[in-house]
């Protein structure tokens, strides 16, 4: 008989004090919508007589929702306050002191699912937008927008989403052809070129005009952690699909390989050469995500699952030990997340720094690292006897540690070329700097995460294997440029006298 293990995300009861000081109730837009009652009262039905015609589709997903069987339907969620921040005041459909929005954000959500917002709030996911908008005040900053924007709309008057300098970040920016420059007076086109990479994972802020429609290149956005004019963070869209916000999608592994695929951190590809992928995809019928009852070792049940004596969570980083994402990974000792909280207090304000955080790259169990951990192995424990998981997570532990000694060199050679200004002025044109990034970006990701989820192709070939023809490559570099400036005692004379250094790419 095959074991089936309850893995349904319920309401789970938070796991700290600590999180109590975080209340929902910080967010003013929050408290505004949970009490609000529109006058004159509004239905669905007289919603449904103009949708049904124009969005079949949506209605039809909402109609097969376990939202449309409990009556929560369109009022529900789209109708607010005239005076609230994401109101669509062109409506024409509109009460006396109501209207409609088009953007949704999670502080509707959480009129009904405050647990599980507080639980995201508390999380990683949190963090997504926030972040990389926050990054912009650091020099990793300016050169993910940069080439996240093609370079050239960061040059002249154009700034970046969170309105740094525009002057500071067009340094670096090369300008010997026409692809570097083509959208110099075009920051319209480059602001939509975004719309379509970076922000469908992380989220960006949502800009509404005066009318409370939603800007271009700022909405229709499935990222994770989206920054809302309500102070929202998110619209749990990004695994619950609009408008059936199926619980079943969400358990899926499908709803996490959406993001957590590619070069950088391969999920999909660790999870399907894994043993845990091969059983699901062998045994698919076993996996039963409409009741949550399902066999383990998906991301859901191993990241989120209520499954033995574990309680469900909608805080993915509870059950984790390392960080295995960051540059140098490093133990998870930091509670909860900060810059999902600080964008919500803020009500929806724009302000870097204050709203506008990088957040916490070491939020995970507020009982620290080994809890996290701890918790981890007792989801193992529902399938794997002791010797097993505690042998598997010793041997997480080391490659995590081997790829921390690597890292630890290369960027003791980055410190030391730029002491001396031996890293070019367009760091995307530096081949140290490029072996840099892949180093800790795509195959120290590979080599950390393929151990951790049991992918052995992912932990070495695509990672330490790779990692180590990085290190050997950075430290010709490294000492070619050191044995120049030693001879000509002048960085920029060996930079451009270097001759050409091509970077093997390691996909």
């Amino acid at each position: 008989m095959k074991k089936i293990l309850s893995a349904g995300v319920s309401i789970a009861a938070l796991t700290s004090a600590a999180f109590a000081a975080n209340s929902l109730d910080s967010n003013p837009n929050y408290v505004k919508l949970k009490n609000f009652k529109p006058n004159p009262a509004v239905t669905n039905e007289q919603c449904l007589m103009c949708h049904k015609a124009q969005d079949p589709g949506i209605v039809a997903d909402w109609q097969h929702s376990k939202h449309a069987k409990a009556g929560v339907g369109c009022v529900q969620c789209h109708v607010v306050p005239k005076n609230y921040p994401t109101a669509f005041k062109a409506h024409p459909m509109q009460g006396n002191n109501w209207t409609v929005q088009i953007a949704v954000s999670s502080v509707t959500c959480a009129k009904c699912h405050a647990k599980e917002v507080t639980e995201y709030l508390n999380s990683g996911h949190a963090r997504g937008a926030a972040q990389w908008l926050a990054s912009n005040m650091s020099k990793h900053g300016f050169l993910m927008s940069k080439l996240a924007y093609n370079y050239e709309n960061m040059k002249g008057k154009h700034p970046s989403l969170n309105g740094y300098s525009a002057k500071k970040m067009a340094a670096g920016i090369r300008t010997d052809g026409a692809v570097f420059t083509s959208n110099e007076k075009n920051p319209r086109q480059a602001d939509l070129g975004v719309a379509n990479i970076c922000i469908q994972c992380h989220g960006t802020t949502v800009k509404l005009d005066a009318q409370g429609r939603p800007d271009a290149a700022t909405w229709p956005s499935d990222g994770i952690a989206a920054l809302y004019p309500d102070g929202g963070v998110g619209n749990c869209l990004a695994c619950h699909s609009r408008h059936k916000f199926s619980a079943a999608e969400a358990r899926h592994p499908a709803a996490c390989t959406n993001c957590h695929l590619g070069p950088d951190h391969p999920d999909k590809e660790v999870f399907e050469s894994s043993v845990h992928g091969h059983i699901f995809d062998t045994n698919e019928e076993d996996y039963n995500f409409e009741t949550g009852k399902v066999r383990a070792g998906t991301c859901f049940t191993c990241h989120m699952g209520a499954i033995n004596g574990v309680k469900a969570t909608h805080n993915v980083s509870l059950r984790l030990k390392w960080n295995l994402w960051a540059p140098k990974s490093m133990l998870r000792t930091g509670g909860a997340e900060t810059a999902g909280w600080a964008f919500w207090k803020g009500a929806g304000k724009v302000e870097a720094g204050k709203t506008i955080l990088r957040g916490n790259a070491k939020a995970g169990n507020p009982a620290g690292a080994e809890a996290g951990r701890a918790q981890m192995k007792q989801v193992c424990a529902a399938c794997h006897e002791a010797t097993f998981v505690n042998n598997y997570f010793q041997r997480v532990d080391a490659q995590v540690k081997n790829y921390n000694n690597y890292f630890n060199a290369a960027n003791k050679m980055l410190k030391d070329l730029k002491a001396k200004g031996l890293i070019k002025s367009d760091v995307w044109s530096d081949p140290f700097f490029k072996l840099y990034y892949y180093l800790w970006h795509h195959e120290g990701r590979r080599m950390r995460q393929g151990a951790a989820m049991g992918s052995p192709d992912y932990a070495h070939w695509h990672g330490v294997f790779q990692v180590m023809q990085d290190i050997r490559e950075m430290k010709d570099i490294y000492n070619y440029r050191m044995k120049m400036y030693n001879k000509y005692h002048n960085a920029k004379k060996v930079l451009e006298n270097e001759p050409p250094m091509p970077v093997v790419t390691h996909e």
